[in-house]
Order: structure tokens, then sequence, then C-alpha cells
């Protein structure tokens, strides 16, 4: 008599392709360009620190000097939270599905027994492990080279380690949503590159309530949490007047992710994926 085989459950069939997924993206192409974009502001930061250490003059704002936790505090806003964070998770959510049909791979996946959101699910869980693999460690080195130039690294600890929840965070958030416009669309990276130095940056730039639409408005509500008092706290409001508080931005963004992947789900199971010759 033949045992019945039973369709393993979503999460565990998500962890599956998790463990087949996550080599291939830490051994791909990508994975070099992710290493190039973070790599920018740790040779930067090793820059400012060789210059500091030959005895070079600091930088002054207002005949205040600029010491390393603030130049820190606002690398993490330009270098990474508005820059590599929503770029990495563009090129990494759009292709977790887009890539299986362009290698005419996206069959062999569907054939198996398990449930096509979880395979949606596993790549993504991938792509935040490989991400933050390499993401978070770029940031601890920056800190180390940069924090120290007039400040203490045992007393801006505690800011780092909100910085690195937050741009995990970030990065989970954005993948979510272009892991979203990858099930979805059929050029799902050009919609996202759109929607990365064109949209966000508009409507961000502009007064009114369009701002409410993008993951950047609600990153911008932490970032005061996640950087240093003081200097740093008072420029970055100065930059960015208007911010969510706290909990409004955190729930948004865990509702933004959330819904992003069940919309993905639903979209990779009810689309009739058709491989071009």
């Amino acid at each position: 008599m033949t045992a019945n085989r039973r369709t393993p459950g979503t999460l565990f069939a998500a962890l599956r392709v998790f463990d087949i997924s996550l080599g291939d993206m830490l051994w791909s192409r990508r994975t070099v360009f992710m290493g190039l974009v973070v790599g920018l502001p740790v040779l930067l930061a090793a820059i400012v620190r060789l210059f500091h250490e030959l005895g070079a003059p600091g930088m002054r704002i207002n005949n205040a000097a600029v010491t390393g936790p603030i130049i820190f505090g606002l690398m993490i806003w330009v270098f990474f939270v508005r820059f590599s964070v929503p770029v990495l998770g563009v090129f990494y959510g759009t292709s977790l599905i887009a890539d299986e049909v362009d290698d005419k791979t996206i069959t062999y996946l569907f054939t198996r027994p398990i449930p096509r959101g979880a395979v949606l699910l596993g790549k993504y869980f991938a792509f935040l492990a490989c991400t933050i693999f390499v993401v978070l460690p770029s940031v601890v080195l920056v800190w180390l080279l940069i924090v120290p130039i007039g400040g203490s690294l045992g007393a801006s600890f505690l800011d780092l380690v909100k910085d690195l929840a937050l741009l995990a965070l970030g990065l989970a958030v954005y993948g979510a949503v272009f892991a979203m416009i990858g099930a979805a669309m059929r050029r799902p990276l050009l919609v996202g590159l759109a929607l990365v130095f064109v949209w966000e940056p508009l409507v961000m730039a502009l007064p009114g309530y369009l701002k409410l639409y993008t993951v950047a408005y609600y990153l911008q509500g932490l970032v005061p949490h996640a950087m240093p008092g003081g200097s740093t706290m008072n420029l970055i409001q100065s930059i960015f007047q208007e911010t969510p508080n706290f909990g409004r931005a955190m729930f948004t963004l865990a509702a933004i992710e959330l819904a992003c992947l069940w919309f993905a789900t639903r979209a990779i199971e009810r689309r009739e994926y058709v491989l071009e010759q």
C-alpha cells in the first residue's frame, strides 16, 4: 500500500527554499554589486580617519566642531538609509521571481509539491539574510573608523544598535515592497528604480500628503531615535522638519511589510508565467 505524501506547510517549504537560495545569492554577481555599494562609505570613512590621524583640521559648522558621531549619523542617513537600503531592495526584491522567469527555471520550482507562495517567502528570507550579512558589518566598520574622531565608542554603542535595527527594518520593508512588484509586474526593475529615484525623492521634497505613500517618510521618523543626540538630531530635524512619531512609523512599516508579502504571495499563486522562447 502506497502512503499518501502530504504537501509540506508554507513555513516549512519556505525554509527549504531559503536553504537552497541563500548560497546562490551570496555567490551571485548581485553580491559583488552589493559589496561595492556598501564599500563606498567604508572607503570614505577610512579616508576621513586617515586625514584626521595625519593632523588635518576638522570640519566646523557655525563655529562648532563636527565630531565623529555627527559624521557617522549623517553617513547612516545619506549612504545607507536613503541610498544603499532602497537600492539593494530594488535589485534583490524585484529579482526574487523575475530571475527564475528569465532563467526559465520557474517551472521547476512550481512543479514541486510546495505552495507557490513558499517559493517567494523562502527567497525573501534569503534576501534578508544575505543583505544583512553584508550591510550591517560595513556599518560597524564605518562606526569604528569615524566615531573615535572626537567621540567615544562606548558612549555611542546604543546608538549603533539602533542604527543596525533601523537598517535591518528598512531592508525588510523595501524588500517586501519590491518583492510584491516583482511578483506582479513584467518589468519590475524599471518600476522599482522609478519609485526609488523619482517618486520618493520628489514627494519627500514637496509639501502635502503624498509623502505618506513612501517608505522613506516612515523610516525618516525613526532616524532621530537612531542617531546620536545633540547637534546631529538638530541638524537632521532642520533638514526634515516633518516626521511621524516613533509608534506610528513602526506600526506603518510593519503593516507595509506584511501587506506587501501577502499581496506578493497572492500574486504568485494566481499569475500564469509564460516563458519566452
